[in-house]
């Protein structure tokens, strides 16, 4: 028997995770600078180190649904090469991560001990 299909109205949200090599921020703060000039996003922290199940430096950037078709291509044409994962958030924080993501740039391995099935 087939599993039930996902409705996309389960996703309240996304994030956007940019990594970067914090001996060279610069991209990354170009990147940044330019979503916050023309996004109305809620823009994390910047975290120098692996942090939760990410292996590498990076921040993040939260958005609304109604963003994506927005933001996403916007990444796409501006990570300068930079490595980001986006993600729906739908409550389930691993199968958010392992399963429905989008990976532009290195495909990473995340730790995936971390993320709870909520």
């Amino acid at each position: 028997m087939a599993q039930a299909a996902l409705e996309p109205t389960k996703i309240t949200g996304y994030h956007a995770h940019i990594y970067y090599d914090p001996a060279d921020r610069a991209r990354a703060a170009t990147l940044r600078e330019q979503v916050e000039a023309r996004f109305p996003v809620r823009m994390g922290r910047w975290h120098d180190v692996p942090v939760g199940p990410h292996p590498n430096a990076m921040y993040q950037i939260a958005f609304e649904t109604w963003q994506f078709s927005l933001l996403v291509p916007f990444l796409m044409l501006n990570r300068d090469g930079l490595t980001a994962l986006v993600h729906p958030e739908t409550g389930r924080s691993r199968d958010d991560h392992l399963l429905h993501a989008i990976w532009m740039g290195e495909v990473l391995e995340l730790n995936a001990s971390v993320l709870k099935q909520d």
